[in-house]
């Protein structure tokens, strides 16, 4: 329930910005239209609980096993995502808004009554779980959503969506040691996070928060989008792709950064708003974050440090969940992975994605863990992300 109104309570920021237009928006590759978006929390809740006649075998059960039809006629056409290409969804028939706000509400009613008479056990309550956090990764999406296009979000909301201002602390330095990346089978587990292996970990040392403005302003001070030997072949690459389709040589959203003065204009849903420079820097890609640790003769952290300092440095000042990191760690399976029943949620996008840890100031308290793997492709910038370092 309290997904659901914070979806709605999102939701109703575009419907404001958007009705008059008929709720429509730009076909971007970053974004989904806003109603389509909404049908899909309500499609996927429905789907994997009150249509799976084999929810109560939680991961044993067959994804591909006959389903009861949906309350609406149509609900897999439109929203079924393995099944919808993205371009597409803009020329879909979708229902009026007010069906589509309807089947939202029907599918979370038999969702809790179907909860009501569960077991408790994990395994029943599996794509309960799976459902609500698949809703809370949506509900940052039309956070991002509405940063894409410019929307102005009201003032709690706004206040709601700030990036932080964070106290500097020195670096901090890890001992070696062994250890258990992945989540224990206890609760809900993605199936990235499975399973459980031992990892070497050498002493590291790594920052004990993410980069600020005021650090990234001296690398664009310093020439950084200019000078070929910090980049990566690909990241260079990237670089010049985008310089020549959207003119600009800093990170996204950013209309100044100064050179002179050091200050950073970024806009901010629909504001321009100036940035703090103790707040974390944000919005750019793996490819600058990369070349900005080859600047600072760093290097990005690799996700089981990130992990390790998660878990044992946080009394020592190690400040993790206003921004998405990410890592030096491209995005595999671990050791003896099994896709899920949600089959696509991460297969799909090994080899050719990175991983990002933490959560940002966007993301649901219960979806922030040391445990969870995040993954993008390297050029995404759009996502509420940073970085932070560690030592050569």
């Amino acid at each position: 329930m309290d997904a659901r109104n914070h979806t709605l309570h999102l939701f109703a920021q575009f419907q404001q910005a958007l009705e008059a237009n008929g709720m429509q928006v730009p076909l971007l590759s970053l974004v989904n239209p806003p109603v389509w978006e909404l049908g899909h929390v309500g499609w996927f809740q429905e789907r994997w609980t009150a249509r799976h006649l084999q929810r109560n075998l939680g991961q044993r059960s067959d994804p591909a096993a006959a389903r009861l039809p949906s309350v609406l006629a149509g609900a897999d056409r439109w929203w079924d995502s393995s099944l919808v290409s993205h371009d597409s969804r803009w020329s879909l028939d979708l229902p009026e808004l007010q069906e589509v706000k309807a089947y939202l509400l029907e599918s979370l009613e038999s969702a809790l009554e179907l909860l009501e008479r569960t077991d408790g056990s994990d395994e029943a309550l599996y794509f309960f779980r799976l459902s609500l956090l698949h809703e809370d990764m949506h509900g940052e999406a039309f956070v991002q959503t509405a940063q894409t296009l410019g929307l102005v979000l009201d003032k709690p909301l706004l206040q709601r969506y700030t990036p932080p201002v964070m106290l500097s602390r020195e670096p901090l330095l890890l001992p070696a040691c062994n250890w258990s990346l992945g989540s224990p089978a206890a609760g809900f587990v993605f199936d990235n996070e499975s399973l459980p292996h031992d990892v070497p970990v050498p002493e590291f040392e790594i920052d004990a928060q993410p980069v600020s403005w005021a650090q990234f302003v001296e690398f664009v001070d310093d020439g950084g989008y200019d000078r070929v030997e910090l980049w990566s072949p690909d990241g260079w690459a990237w670089l010049q792709q985008i310089s020549q389709s959207e003119g600009r040589r800093a990170p996204r959203y950013v209309d100044q950064i100064g050179v002179a003065s050091g200050a950073v204009m970024q806009n901010r849903f629909g504001h321009a708003m100036r940035m703090l420079a103790a707040q974390p820097a944000m919005h750019m890609s793996w490819w600058e974050a990369d070349a900005w640790c080859r600047w600072a003769g760093r290097r990005l952290p690799f996700e089981v440090e990130w992990e390790v300092a998660a878990h044992t440095a946080s009394r020592r000042g190690f400040r993790w969940g206003d921004v998405w990191e990410w890592t030096a760690s491209n995005f595999r399976p671990y050791p003896g992975f099994q896709p899920g029943p949600y089959t696509d949620y991460s297969q799909p996008w090994f080899g050719t994605h990175k991983v990002l840890r933490g959560g940002s100031f966007a993301t649901r308290a219960r979806m922030k863990s040391p445990k969870f793997r995040n993954f993008y492709r390297p050029e995404r910038d759009d996502v509420f992300c940073g970085f932070r370092s560690c030592a050569l």
